[in-house]
């Protein structure tokens, strides 16, 4: 059975440890060919044979390690079944054929299937589809309910979770403030001799023991469930840590000779400050994926459907392909589909990021997502569901900010063995201290601090909270990366390729040239000569020939069908107008024929110099005169080009046209070099080349030939519009198939590293330089504030906490970013 490759929603993940935690831990898994886990959009990616290991006893290891994977179930009535065998085939048949269903089980005797399944792979639909398929009837719940209530499935788990956190945060702030209020009064000497009663210490011991087992029960389970799978993550530091000063403080309680003084208030404010941190990253963390939201919130929940010659209004998914649908001015546009009626300027800038409205009228496509702005629109449904533009978008923004940037690597070589590392050096501290100074209790507490900030969160975050804003942000701007690894590579490059034809050029040939040579009634002005080429040309197939006819029909001219039309493959053609014959063919074909080409040889000549094809028209051995034709620039070529040259990347054209078209095209871009008359097969070859001699390449192409060498170049950009294969070659899509849409890339990809590096400078900072002060290393020094020379936990873990959040909202700053 061939691979699946599948994207689980996964939540309980404190660290980067976590999501490593689960890679083990699937790649144990026989069948589980690969596990990639990112900790900032709490998503793995699973690639496993169906036929050695099951979804289900996927999700079940993932549970076994501890963490949840974020799924939904239903139960809905199946009709048909006529014994205990209908109910085996059913679960079968939803199990192996509907992707995203990780357990099935059907009630014969109630005649009821419940379904736990994921809902982003998943939809109700599909599975009333399969088992209809199998020979039986599925009865679904209302639709409209139930299509909101799994769309928003994983949402209300997110929800859930930061309520749960708020929840304890408050608890423990409930508790630990009059803790801390009353234990700094009574050391600082702000209370009387009745704080110093026994019973008070009982007190804090009351304060601290909610916080404790309730704010902090967290950590305890979560390093259970580590260390039952021989790993360590952040929940072992904080339990750790907050436990010896609450149990320390316990046993001075119970047995007064270890000691005269608790730190309750330490343990409590610990867990308190860390909740806090915790509550507020899971706030910010879930801001980064905005844009995915966004873009799922484009389409309309209802859609006004023609059915029968009546209107009426059903939900979005119910809507099938070859459904009339009608959306009036305002409205969204819910599918794919091409109009059939009416005329509007729709907004297309979520999906190409092009702010000026498109205009539509009937046999235009229109895509789900976008905005009709001014008039009604009817249109024939083509594409729904899955298959949408916009759905497809999705999925390549989903797959992007699921993936990890190679500098990752850097982060999660640090973490795997941060947390043992860290647990040894708090070991070593307290040992040193306690036999350097001799006293247990300040050892003890700068064990404690050690463990406390050394809690690496915010290393973890560092690069998938900015790869995800980064993917965004593009996504936004219709830029879309496939993956961070491509986001990271395009903002080192400093080579980039155009493809000539298709990329720089519009693509279609354009009558750029009108030139009358012999004044004679038939020929008496450009429109004259324009319409006689065209009525020459109606009966070509040749695309110079369609250039010349759309050119006179752009001018309104009536063009009436010529008599004895021939052609000659590759020279021109012959036809009759007004009883006249007349030839229009290539110069050289004119020459063959012994025809003096005198008069327009200054023309000819001009006209190839600038990369025109010149065409020659004339009768009984005499030229009338000459038209040229070319592939016209894109408007925003020139400007593109400029931008990147100004960004200091080198800008090279390549392409299969003749060498003096390539330098006229180029001359007009102000290209930095050009290699033309290139084969397919030799563009990937002139790539290469550029990368073994030490350059990082970006090639931009649109067309099937373009595809090696966008898939020979360190990032291949395609454009939106280009050929599905060079689309599936690229690493980069520009959906709007604007060039200036490239050095909106390179600023985004070159923003989103910057941020990548400060995020990982702030979490080595808080990780690794705050770790030898928390250890008393600045101890001696004099000069410095104590509460620097000697750091007091709850500094630690104030610190720790919000070192997360710094790194978080640092990355969310690429949303306010203008690229």
């Amino acid at each position: 059975m061939s691979e699946q490759s599948i994207t689980l929603p996964i939540s309980g993940m404190t660290c980067a440890n976590c999501a490593m935690t689960i890679e083990r831990t699937l790649a144990g898994l026989p069948g589980v060919s690969e596990a990639a886990v990112n900790f900032a959009s709490e998503r793995a990616r699973v690639t496993f044979d169906p036929g050695q290991v099951t979804l289900e006893r996927i999700v079940k290891k993932i549970r076994e390690a501890g963490f949840s994977v974020v799924t939904t179930r239903a139960e809905f009535p199946v009709t048909g079944m006529t014994c205990a065998n209908c109910a085996m085939t059913i679960e079968r048949t939803l199990s192996r054929k509907v992707a995203g269903v990780v357990a099935a089980s059907v009630n014969f005797a109630a005649e009821r299937v419940s379904v736990t399944y994921l809902p982003e792979l998943a939809t109700l639909e599909e599975m009333a589809a399969a088992i209809e398929k199998a020979g039986f009837t599925a009865l679904l719940p209302d639709e409209s309910a139930d299509a909101a209530d799994v769309e928003d499935a994983e949402q209300a788990a997110r929800a859930a979770e930061i309520r749960d956190q708020t929840r304890k945060f408050r608890i423990g702030v409930l508790f630990a403030a009059p803790l801390f209020v009353l234990s700094m009064a009574r050391d600082f000497g702000l209370t009387g001799s009745w704080s110093h009663g026994a019973w008070v210490n009982w007190l804090f011991l009351a304060l601290a023991t909610p916080v404790q087992f309730y704010t902090g029960w967290d950590y305890y389970v979560g390093s259970w469930k580590n260390l039952k799978n021989r790993t360590a993550n952040m929940d072992v530091l904080v339990a750790m840590g907050s436990s010896t000063a609450y149990f320390y403080s316990l046993a001075v309680l119970i047995i007064p000779a270890l000691g005269d003084h608790v730190y309750f208030e330490t343990s409590a404010v610990i867990i308190t400050l860390i909740k806090l941190g915790k509550m507020l990253e899971a706030r910010t963390k879930g801001r980064t994926g905005q844009a995915i939201r966004k873009l799922m919130d484009l389409t309309p929940k209802s859609v006004t459907v023609i059915r029968d010659g009546v209107e009426q209004e059903v939900p979005l998914a119910r809507v099938a392909a070859g459904d009339e649908i009608r959306v009036r001015p305002g409205g969204s546009i819910p599918v794919d589909g091409v109009v059939t009626a009416g005329q509007s300027a729709v907004d297309e800038s979520m999906l190409t990021g092009e702010a000026i409205p498109v205009d539509k009228q009937p046999g235009d496509t229109v895509f789900g997502g976008t905005l009709n702005r001014e008039g009604m629109l009817a249109f024939q449904a083509t594409r729904v569901g899955r298959e949408t533009a916009l759905a497809q978008i999705i999925r390549l923004v989903q797959e992007a900010q699921g993936s990890k940037a190679p500098i990752q690597a850097l982060a999660d070589r640090t973490a795997a063995v941060f947390v043992p590392a860290v647990i040894a050096v708090a070991l070593a501290t307290f040992v040193l201290w306690w036999a350097v100074g001799g006293t247990f209790v300040p050892a003890m507490i700068r064990l404690v601090a050690v463990l406390v900030i050394a809690c690496p969160c915010a290393l973890g975050l560092a690069t998938p909270t900015a790869v995800m804003a980064g993917t965004g942000k593009g996504a936004e701007q219709g830029i879309l990366f496939r993956n961070g690894e491509a986001l990271e590579i395009f903002s080192r490059i400093d080579t980039v390729v155009f493809d000539k034809t298709g990329t720089l050029t519009q693509g279609v040939p354009r009558v750029t040239d009108l030139v009358v040579v012999d004044n004679t009634a038939a020929v008496s002005d450009e429109n004259a000569l324009l319409r006689l080429l065209a009525v020459v040309e109606k009966g070509s197939e040749h695309p110079i020939g369609k250039a010349i006819v759309q050119a006179a029909r752009d001018r309104g001219m009536d063009i009436p069908d010529p008599t004895a039309f021939k052609a000659f493959g590759g020279m021109g053609v012959e036809a009759a107008v007004d009883g006249r014959h007349w030839r229009l063919g290539k110069p050289g074909w004119f020459e063959s024929a012994d025809v003096d080409l005198s008069p327009a040889r200054e023309t000819i000549d001009r006209l190839r110099q600038d990369g025109k094809t010149v065409m020659m028209l004339g009768e009984a051995g005499r030229i009338a005169g000459v038209v040229a034709v070319a592939d016209t620039l894109r408007p925003e070529a020139s400007e593109a080009v400029d931008t990147l040259k100004a960004q200091g990347l080198r800008i090279l054209m390549l392409t299969g046209d003749n060498r003096q078209t390539a330098m006229a095209v180029a001359a007009q871009v102000h290209m930095d070099d050009v290699v033309a008359e290139v084969r397919p097969e030799e563009k990937a070859d002139a790539v290469k080349r550029l990368r073994a001699s030490g350059h990082r390449v970006a090639m931009v192409g649109d067309g099937i030939n373009d595809a090696p060498a966008l898939a020979g170049a360190d990032v291949g950009l395609a454009l939106g519009r280009g050929a599905d294969v060079a689309i599936e070659a690229a690493d980069v899509i520009l959906s709007s198939g604007n060039l200036n849409g490239v050095p909106a890339a390179v600023r985004l990809s070159r923003a989103t590293l910057a941020t990548i590096r400060q995020n990982l400078f702030w979490a080595f900072f808080y990780n690794i330089l705050l770790i030898p002060v928390a250890a008393g290393a600045l101890h001696t020094v004099t000069v410095l504030p104590a509460f620097i020379r000697d750091l007091h936990p709850i500094m630690a873990a104030l610190a720790m906490s919000f070192s997360s959040v710094t790194v978080v909202t640092n990355s969310l700053r690429l949303y306010r970013s203008r690229i």
